[in-house]
């Protein structure tokens, strides 16, 4: 009896055993799909979250970015993600309302109002519920990076106050809720995705965008259009997300190694995005765009008309918009 004890000891050890070797970290290449080129403070942190990743493994998990949209356009990537042939897509949290209406509340106009919100929003239970609900669609939410805070810019016009807006023909994102504000404004949204937006622009297709001050500099817009304005009416969280398909075959070691270091890359990310705004600025001016900024009386009539826009999307997603301002109005306080 005692005898066959020891070999049931002998036994569990074995398993054992075998059960960490089996976690041991594998080699492993994973495609990066970014929408930004190449000194984007995103595929800056790309960069960072290869490193970190390559770092981490032993140099047996390595991180392949394809910036600029090489692999295709967000919805594009998306599907490739879902399908298993790309492993990791860094878009705007936004986007993902085509796979979970909830992620249309990131892309409500005016709903931080600084970057230290949007953290504490995004990094605490209400970010990563969200992030939860992609799992059925064959996604896995890793982390959320920053592209900041949208500017507005056209070819035809300074504005200086809200009905100057009027008319414009403007890209948005291709959602409903991006498609409402701008039609608020009494301009003409034409929804595009990201990749064919200079070729728009510089054909004159449309007449401006909307996009953080760094997405306009890296995409080089000052080239297509003259007139920038700060409005900060939108900020956009970015989602890393990756293929459920991929990551169902990864061992806990490797999923380890790719959920740490997209969280260390995503304070890294962000730092770098918000220490860029000021000479990001001065760059745009250098490159020969005439920068204009709403006053505080012309803000508040652009906040004005956004609230019906808000109300009409919030009815869509009842229990995300209600959380979500829960959450704001507890930080706020």
């Amino acid at each position: 009896m005692k005898r066959l004890f020891l070999k049931s000891i002998v036994a569990a050890l074995a398993v054992a055993a075998f059960g960490v070797h089996a976690q041991e970290i594998r080699e492993h290449a994973f495609k990066v799909s970014q929408a930004n080129p190449k000194g984007h403070p995103l595929v800056t942190g790309g960069e960072k979250f290869a490193e970190l990743v390559a770092a981490k493994s032993g140099g047996k998990m390595k991180l392949n970015l394809f910036p600029g949209g090489t692999l295709g356009s967000d919805a594009a990537s998306v599907s490739a993600l879902q399908g298993g042939t790309i492993e990791i897509v860094v878009l705007n949290s936004g986007i993902l309302a085509s796979q979970v209406k909830d992620f249309a509340i990131y892309d409500f106009p005016f709903l931080f109002a600084n970057g230290k919100e949007a953290d504490a929003i995004v990094d605490g239970p209400f970010g990563q519920k969200m992030h939860a609900k992609l799992q059925e669609k064959g996604i896995v939410g890793l982390a959320y990076w920053e592209l900041g805070f949208r500017q507005m810019t056209n070819s035809r016009r300074a504005l200086t106050k809200v009905e100057d807006i009027s008319g414009l023909k403007l890209r948005v994102i291709p959602n409903a809720i991006n498609v409402d504000w701008v039609k608020a404004l009494d301009a003409n949204p034409t929804p595009l995705a990201f990749t064919e937006l200079y070729a728009a622009l510089e054909q004159k297709a449309v007449d401006g965008q909307e996009n953080p001050l760094s997405v306009i500099l890296a995409n080089k817009f000052s080239e297509v259009q003259k007139f920038l304005t700060l409005t900060n009416h939108q900020y956009n969280p970015q989602s890393v997300i990756f293929s459920k398909k991929v990551w169902d075959g990864l061992n806990a070691a490797e999923r380890k190694v790719l959920q740490d270091a997209a969280n260390e890359a995503a304070k890294y990310q962000r730092q770098v995005a918000r220490d860029s705004d000021a000479g990001t600025l001065d760059q745009l001016k250098k490159a020969g765009m005439q920068v204009s900024e709403f006053s505080p009386a012309e803000t508040t009539k652009l906040r004005e008309r956004m609230k019906p826009v808000i109300a009409k999307h919030g009815e869509a997603i009842p229990e995300a918009t209600k959380e979500m301002l829960a959450e704001l109005d507890k930080l706020r306080k």
